[in-house]
């Protein structure tokens, strides 16, 4: 042995080997969805073997339950270097609700790339670890509805708590959406977006609906209630976990059965995605037809809103599936996408000539968030009466 590789030192893990490992996955995850992921792409990512890679971590879910539980400790830690005041005066309520604005807002921005996970991927979650992200983010809305309860005490607890959400949900938009502004500008608007929501004038939250509610009518003809069971199966459990045997289950077919009505599972979600955008341009239609841009601005906020509430499962999948289809129909369904935003800047900046394109365009991503965000949180409540709950709420971060 020479004397040069006797003196040679050991090799040794980098001590923040993990975090490097959780870094890359998380970015990997919020890009390509969970399904399209493996250890080793990973692996490489980091520059390390899949051998290595193991010692992390298990398996590739895992890494995942990991990641999403680090992304959400991140945003604890931020709110964490906050004081709590023993004593909370309306002052030091208003300063630190700033302070956590700022602080989720910071944190937010610096996991833009990857937070988007939450929105979608968390499906792929199993139960006990769902349950325990919903109570980690439930901690978030609590610690928040501390200080905004001094400055709103006519609020009731669980009005309070969807206030908060939707204020938590339009700094997340962030994390679903890339339009570039100067990082303290963004920031800004984003705390400002949030503290709209806080202060909206609002009604306590609609009750519960009654069980004995009529059941939404069913379609007759079999392809689409083939397509509605799809529809309901991919919002639920994501498209790469459903199997057709799961669909034809539904409507009382077997596979065999679906094949008479679509090639495969590719063109039912294709079919779906195709009807919401159907939808979509259908509102925007009539609302870029009016004189008044306010009004206009209205036409399309109740549309959106009744989307979000009536077809929940058919937003999900034209929002979170896309990725699933070839690269054509991806590329044209996201241009619809895009158009439908755009027509919501357009709108806004009639009624808002004094925000830049830009900004409006980030007013819009929040806006949209929260609807998104408060129709899941509203599903047991009456159509109507979550409907009229969400429309100002969307205004206040709209800056409306």
């Amino acid at each position: 042995m020479s004397g040069a590789e006797a003196a040679a030192p050991p090799r040794r893990r980098p001590r923040d080997r993990r975090q490097s490992i959780e870094a890359a996955a998380a970015a990997a995850f919020a890009e390509r969805g969970y399904h399209r992921v493996a250890m080793q792409d990973v692996a490489d990512a980091v520059g390390i073997t899949a051998a290595a890679l193991y010692r992390h971590f298990a398996n590739k879910y895992d890494l995942f339950s990991s990641v999403a539980m680090g992304l959400v400790q991140g945003l604890h830690e931020a709110a964490d270097e906050v004081p709590t005041p023993a004593e909370r005066t309306p002052d030091d309520a208003r300063r630190e609700v700033d302070a956590l604005l700022e602080a989720w807002t910071v944190a937010t921005l610096g996991m833009r790339t990857t937070g988007g996970i939450y929105r979608w991927e968390s499906r792929y979650l199993h139960d006990d670890d769902r349950r325990a992200l919903r109570d980690e983010f439930a901690a978030l809305r609590t610690r928040l509805g501390g200080p905004v309860g001094v400055l709103r005490p006519e609020l009731d607890a669980e009005t309070l708590d969807l206030v908060c959400r939707a204020a938590l949900s339009a700094i997340a938009s962030v994390t679903m959406h890339r339009t570039a502004m100067p990082g303290a500008a963004l920031r800004a608007l984003l705390e400002h977006a949030a503290g709209d929501a806080l202060t909206c004038a609002v009604e306590p939250v609609p009750a519960v609906a009654s069980r004995s509610a009529e059941p939404s009518a069913q379609p007759r003809r079999r392809r689409d209630q083939l397509a509605q069971a799809g529809i309901a199966l991919f919002g639920e459990h994501g498209y790469h976990d459903v199997t057709i045997e799961d669909i034809a289950g539904v409507v009382g077919l077997t596979p065999s059965g679906v094949y008479r009505h679509f090639a495969g599972k590719a063109e039912i979600l294709r079919t779906a995605c195709e009807r919401a955008a159907a939808v979509l341009d259908a509102a925007a239609e009539e609302a870029l037809g009016g004189d008044e841009p306010l009004e206009s601005l209205r036409v399309l906020e109740r549309a959106y809103i009744a989307f979000a509430v009536d077809d929940r499962d058919l937003m999900d999948v034209y929002t979170a599936d896309v990725g699933a289809l070839d690269a054509e129909d991806q590329r044209r369904l996201r241009r619809l996408q895009r158009e439908h935003v755009d027509d919501w800047v357009e709108l806004l900046g009639a009624v808002r000539p004094d925000l830049e394109p830009r900004e409006a365009r980030t007013r819009v991503h929040a806006g949209l968030n929260v609807v998104a965000d408060l129709a899941v949180a509203l599903r047991h409540r009456p159509a109507a009466d979550a409907k009229a709950w969400i429309q100002p709420m969307l205004e206040a971060v709209l800056g409306v």
